[in-house]
């Protein structure tokens, strides 16, 4: 059999639709507002073909340049040999969602504000909102009772007995 270079070539899998969710796109899929600058995930959705991106930006994350009637522009960083090329492609909204990327971040800059709003009202100057990494765990003794022995564990000889 020959082999094929078509722009859907090797998409059997990566297209296909999970399991019990095959038919028509839903209505909220539609229904969603994107804004510039938001950042979303392009999910390729095998059954409209109306739109569809190139599989390489299937699964990326990107940045929202542009808003049109059914699609929008996506921005998009894509390795090329040695450099990285921001590259701009418009997919129609059935194969866009909102990233959860940012969510995280969000939350934990709203947090630091208001750390820094309360220390600001008890009157500290400077506070620490930086993160670090979990240390080791501290170590302890084990303490046994007299009337109880340490039990030492020593692993059984493999015998083969044929």
């Amino acid at each position: 059999m020959p082999h094929s270079y078509g722009y859907r070539a090797r998409t059997r899998k990566v297209f296909a639709r999970p399991f019990r969710q095959h038919g028509s796109v839903g209505m909220s899929t539609f229904l969603t507002n994107f804004k510039i600058g938001e950042y979303v995930d392009i999910k390729v959705n095998g059954s409209v073909h109306k739109g569809m991106p190139h599989k390489f930006y299937q699964g990326r994350t990107g940045v929202v340049w542009n808003v049109t009637k059914r699609a929008i522009g996506v921005e998009i960083n894509k390795q090329v040999r040695n450099r990285i090329i921001r590259k701009r492609i418009h997919v129609r909204i059935d194969h866009v969602q909102k990233s959860k990327c940012r969510e995280s971040f969000l939350r934990r800059v709203k947090e630091n504000d208001k750390y820094r709003r309360e220390a600001h009202l008890r009157g500290e100057k400077n506070i620490v909102t930086k993160r670090f990494p979990v240390g080791p765990t501290p170590g302890g003794i084990v303490k046994v009772s007299k009337d109880s022995v340490p039990e030492t564990i020593h692993p059984v000889q493999y015998d083969t007995t044929i």
